[in-house]
């Protein structure tokens, strides 16, 4: 699936590249920004900066935030009152130096106990797959100030998702594949979990499809006691794995074997289990269904409760049952239930706790993803309201009062705004001012009287600001990019362009346009495309895109037209019809849309040349880029594929069959939606983009349609980069030399010259 993430961190926030033309290869000042590769990617000239402000987890009301110290290369945490701004810190960077060091650790994350008496920090990190999981951590006892390492005799950068109790007493971590609890009065260590010997079980973490695919990376909980944990325990025997081949590090190349399940291939197989921290012993969830063919994708202990709420999706996703399960003897109890004739959409941020016996739930089972009451003791849902529109993410749960605050968007799919319901039911009422378009995202304070606010749109960098509550009213402003701005106005850009394209008779897209400065409505212009287009993530989106963004506002300063469009299966707030009517048939429905709407954008814009229309997209969009190119061949001439999915065949099984089926059941699905099955069609300019190292996409899939596009003796180009992933972004250079030959290519196929 980054098929989203990596997509939309293409648009929003990828490194990129080294072409420019001539004016813009002039050096940078202050006094006459240019918008170049170089000053956006090299020298970062654009980026915008943020706020790291998060909300204490108590009745306080306040807020917290790092700042940088006077000792040197440290960091203060820092609470503040939001009423007044006055300020306190909380810990100094210079209580944060290790015994026998020069400097403060350096904060990568950090947790408070629940009584703030201890300090947990996140340093020294390092990255597992996506994410930088891995790491060093370090307790800091607020009343003595010793500050001292888990695991001390581990190796450095090799703990995994530590975490303290709630009452204080013990760190927990995740090492080699087990759970470990260390005292944090006599630094004893005891390790709760253990896997068979030669296997490769793994407790408290995941495999990689997990952690890709459901977004899973910290595998247990703490009870609300602090007596027990649960955890996931994850067996990958009889998982096929999968070669990530180096050939550029020494004489002989190495190997590095993965576990990756593909579509109709075994799975891991998941259970749950809880772990007494006192005895050592463990209590298997009585979780029904075969293992293998389930997944485990939520355990969540609410506070105060005995009991854990188990999610399990079977196979096809397409079911999710909700448990209550004792933790003291593993009994289950089934609460409810979602099903849906295509999938299920499942989250892992519900907003719940034992306190009452009634939670907020999200449910998609009336067309709309909206908000319901969820009663723990009967398993019935009643739904808050009947508004057509979909909770695009919830936000905080003021229990208190009541009140639930989510995102939505009800009138425009590209953008977002703060809406408010109560739990007693009511007309949803949006909160974010109607003055402010775009799109907005919040941290609700717990007790609902405040929210750290950050919006921006397409044009305008992202301003973040405490308000107060219900009333949206600004209290300070913490960050407003002023300097950015400032810089992107003495460029002068055309703002972009919102338009609807028609793809069916009673069916239309959301687009976006941007046109090149000094546009000339009776002139004729090449057109690229952004394309992703599939479940994962939308395009057309009405927010600041940071570097990517202004990578398209650079091709159209090069004099192209660019064009986006979120065809019907993106995650749009357009109700389930829009997103699930693509079910079994990724890359055949979407493709189809996206030349749809391409043709009805030619026919309605005179001014865009239809002999000089490029594609390009990464991942599921370097997918849709080639079933562009090569099923219709006679409305694009170009297109650039990066890090694509040629046979869906090889992908994992979460993923793929989440949207397409088990591959024997849709086996037309399965060949009419892999562009491989294409490639004697192929017409136009294809420039093919891969990391050899990617374990996501794999190169495996490349190679198989360069040995079709041989056999039908079609030409194409290759860049391949050795050993990069998913991301393309590893090694020096990589990047702008990435950028450099994709805008090479569209000026020498669009522009008919040759940089």
């Amino acid at each position: 699936m980054l098929l989203l993430r990596i997509a939309l961190a293409v648009l929003g926030c990828f490194v990129a590249t080294g072409w420019s033309s001539a004016a813009a290869e002039e050096k940078s000042t202050n006094d006459v920004p240019r918008l170049s590769i170089e000053t956006l990617f090299e020298k970062n000239e654009f980026e915008s900066k943020g706020y790291s402000g998060r909300w204490s987890d108590d009745s306080t009301g306040y807020y917290q935030t790092i700042d940088s110290a006077a000792t040197k290369g440290g960091q203060d945490i820092v609470l503040i009152d939001p009423e007044s701004g006055a300020t306190n810190v909380l810990v100094a960077a210079q209580d944060l130096i290790p015994p026998g060091a020069g400097s403060p650790l350096s904060i990568a994350g950090y947790a408070f106990s629940t009584n703030r008496s201890k300090l947990l920090i996140f340093t020294n990190t390092k990255r597992v797959w996506r994410h930088h999981d891995r790491g060093d951590y370090w307790v800091l006892d607020r009343s003595s100030l010793e500050l001292r390492q888990l695991g001390s005799n581990a190796p450095p950068s090799s703990l995994l998702h530590a975490k303290l109790s709630p009452d204080g007493r013990f760190a927990g971590y995740v090492r080699d594949n087990n759970i470990f609890v260390e005292d944090l009065r006599s630094g004893v260590v005891r390790q709760l979990t253990t896997a068979p010997a030669g296997s490769e079980v793994i407790h408290g973490a995941f495999d990689w499809v997990y952690e890709e695919e459901f977004e899973m990376r910290d595998g247990w909980r703490w009870s609300p006691d602090g007596r027990a944990i649960a955890f996931w325990q994850i067996d990958p025997s009889g998982v096929r794995n999968f070669p990530l081949i180096d050939n550029v590090s020494g004489l002989y190349p190495e190997i590095q074997w993965i576990p990756y399940p593909k579509t109709g291939q075994q799975n891991s197989a998941a259970r749950a289990g809880v772990v007494s921290v006192e005895s050592g012993q463990i209590t298997w969830m009585q979780i029904p269904g075969e293992p293998r063919d389930h997944y485990i994708h939520s355990i969540e202990w609410p506070e105060h409760a005995s009991g854990l709420i188990v999610q399990q999706l079977n196979r096809l996703q397409n079911l999710n049952r909700v448990f209550l399960a004792i933790a003291s003897t593993g009994a289950v109890r089934e609460l409810f239930s979602e099903s849906d004739a295509a999938w299920v959409d499942v989250r892992t941020d519900n907003l719940w706790t034992a306190k009452r016996r009634v939670f907020p739930w999200i449910s998609e089972r009336d067309g709309w993803k909206r908000w319901y009451t969820a009663h723990v003791d009967t398993g019935r849902l009643q739904p808050l309201f009947d508004d057509p529109m979909d909770v695009v993410a919830p936000v905080e749960w003021v229990e208190d009062t009541g009140d639930l605050y989510f995102i939505a968007s009800p009138t425009h799919a590209a953008q977002r705004y703060l809406y408010r319901t109560s739990m007693r039911g009511g007309k949803p009422e949006r909160v974010t001012p109607m003055d402010q378009p775009g799109s907005h995202s919040y941290q609700v304070s717990p007790n609902g009287k405040w929210a750290l606010h950050t919006w921006s749109s397409f044009d305008v960098p992202p301003t973040v600001e405490l308000v107060r509550l219900p009333e949206h009213t600004t209290v300070r402003v913490l960050e407003d990019n002023k300097a950015l701005k400032d810089k992107l106005s003495k460029l002068e850009l055309p703002p972009v362009e919102y338009f609807k394209a028609k793809v069916a008779p009673e069916v239309e897209v959301d687009a976006y346009c941007l046109k090149p400065p000094g546009f000339d409505p009776a002139g004729k212009y090449p057109v690229i495309v952004y394309v992703y287009g599939e479940p994962a993530g939308q395009t057309v989106g009405d927010r600041w895109a940071g570097a990517g963004g202004l990578w398209h506002r650079l091709l159209a300063n090069e004099g192209f037209v660019v064009l986006s469009f979120d065809n019907r299966g993106t995650p749009a707030p357009r109700g389930r019809e829009w997103r699930k009517s693509i079910y079994r048939q990724i890359g055949i429905l979407a493709a189809a849309d996206q030349a749809a709407a391409m043709r009805h954008t030619l026919e309605s814009r005179p001014y865009l040349d239809a002999t000089r229309v490029g594609i390009w997209g990464w991942s599921g969009g370097g997918s849709m880029t080639l079933n562009a190119l090569l099923k219709y061949p006679d409305l694009y001439q170009a297109g650039i594929a990066v890090a694509s999915v040629p046979n869906m065949r090889l992908y994992d099984t979460i993923y793929q069959e989440r949207y397409m089926g088990l591959p024997d059941d849709n086996v037309d699905g399965y060949r009419n939606g892999s562009p491989l099955n294409f490639a004697h069609q192929l017409q136009g300019q294809l420039l093919l983009v891969h990391g050899t190292g990617d374990d996501n996409v794999h190169y495996q899939g490349v190679e198989a349609l360069i040995d079709r596009l041989v056999h039908h003796k079609k030409q194409f180009e290759l860049l391949l980069y050795p050993n990069r992933s998913h991301g393309i972004g590893e090694g020096q250079g990589t990047t702008l030399h990435l950028r450099e030959a994709m805008l090479r290519f569209w000026k020498r196929h669009l522009l008919k010259t040759a940089p």
